[in-house]
């Protein structure tokens, strides 16, 4: 049975692993043929030395019932993004429906609890780089190919759909910055039908959040003793049913040049993460904040 994207095209930058794989595989389950770009291949790792492969996540996108296109793809790189291009207009005759800007790779980086005068200068600057510069790059590079059909989708990949501040300078800086990209974006393209939001997902079970806290996904609860926002996580595929959403709805625009959450698109279209619940991070968080001792239950 055809998909609600089949016959759509789709980059994710950042398919490697985390948020970026469950779009990858969620746009694959709708339909969609996905180049999923990274630095990991099976051949070599990236500098954060994690194993996970966009091959393996091309694989999913197959197995979801898309087509995964692996494409190594360093993002800081304005030659190698350009050659992407050139790759879709031959292989896609230019087709790019869904553009999904999830580089990240600053988790080594963030510091908490020190001021950021304290913090490395070269470390926080990189973080920056990695997340902004990258987003601008594959955009300045992609988005004439939504141009020159008169219409897409562009997702920018954020952390938090509010304005408080992120507890460190340099990350506050790096998630605010691809929200302020996704309004920017929305304003110049509006007269080319091609829509941009910035999309955050809650409290992410990726690879790498699961082997800091030393759990898997099958035992993602033993996560709580450690922090109480465990309770209320989610996986990588509930942002990625967001997004697949969105991509979807021909009354997307509606939400162009705005952040949304995976628990409030959940609501409004209906779906569950992976165990069938629907996670509302944002929510269960306000509570903690007010120093309340939430029910997961009632979030869920």
């Amino acid at each position: 049975m055809a998909g609600p994207l089949d016959g759509q095209v789709a980059v994710v930058a950042g398919g490697t692993r985390g948020a970026g794989r469950g779009i990858s595989v969620q746009l694959g389950a709708a339909g969609a043929t996905v180049y999923v770009t990274g630095r990991t291949t099976r051949e070599g790792r990236s500098p954060l030395n994690r194993p996970e492969t966009i091959e393996e996540t091309a694989e999913l996108v197959d197995a979801a019932g898309g087509r995964g296109i692996p494409v190594r793809v360093d993002h800081m790189d304005p030659e190698q993004v350009a050659a992407l291009a050139g790759r879709i207009r031959a292989e896609q005759d230019g087709r790019l429906d869904i553009l999904v800007n999830d580089v990240w790779g600053g988790e080594r980086f963030i510091v908490f609890g020190k001021p950021f005068w304290e913090q490395s200068l070269a470390g926080g600057l990189e973080m920056v780089r990695n997340a902004v510069d990258t987003h601008l790059i594959t955009s300045h590079t992609l988005v004439p190919l939504m141009v020159e059909r008169g219409g897409g989708l562009i997702i920018e990949v954020t952390d938090g759909d509010h304005d408080r501040f992120r507890n460190n300078v340099f990350y506050d800086l790096a998630k605010m910055s691809v929200i302020r990209m996704a309004f920017g974006q929305a304003e110049e393209l509006r007269p080319h039908g091609v829509n941009a939001i910035a999309v955050t997902p809650g409290f992410l079970r990726s690879e790498e959040m699961l082997a800091h806290f030393g759990v898997t996904e099958a035992t993602w609860r033993d996560g709580i003793r450690a922090t109480k926002e465990f309770a209320m996580s989610e996986t990588p595929q509930y942002v990625g049913r967001a997004v697949a959403a969105l991509a979807a709805d021909p009354d997307a625009g509606r939400y162009n040049g705005k952040v949304v959450a995976s628990w409030t698109l959940a609501k409004e279209y209906g779906f569950t993460d992976l165990d069938g619940s629907r996670p509302d991070w944002g929510g269960y968080f306000e509570e903690l904040s007010a120093g309340r001792e939430p029910d997961p239950a009632d979030h869920r």
